[in-house]
């Protein structure tokens, strides 16, 4: 599935069972928590925290997942193609750091 049809199929889903899109705002905001839940799989997984009970239900792709399902409602509802937009700031990134990271001593 390319990121194209992947917006497609979540505006498709939107419009059959979630009635509308809920606002930028509040998009940002569910995006917000997404993360955060990401980011506590990740502390414990691969970090110095420990697991706690409720812990071992979260599931590391489903929070991935989560967090891409929102940010394709997110540009759904903003006019924002994503692989045109990936391509663009992949482009620049490239030009900007062509040689930066390959000259860095601390990564080498």
């Amino acid at each position: 599935m390319t990121v194209n049809e992947a917006q497609i199929l979540v505006d498709e889903w939107i419009k059959k069972y979630g009635v509308r899109y809920f606002s930028e705002l509040t998009n940002m905001a569910i995006l917000t928590e997404e993360v955060g839940e990401l980011a506590r799989i990740m502390a414990r997984k691969y970090g110095d925290q420990s697991f706690k009970g409720t812990d071992l239900e979260n599931n590391l792709a489903d929070e991935l997942a989560d967090v891409f399902w929102v940010i394709l409602c997110i540009a759904n509802q903003t006019g924002v193609d994503l692989t045109q937009a990936f391509e663009s700031n992949l482009q620049k990134k490239t030009l900007r750091d062509s040689s930066r990271h390959i000259n860095n001593e601390k990564l080498k």
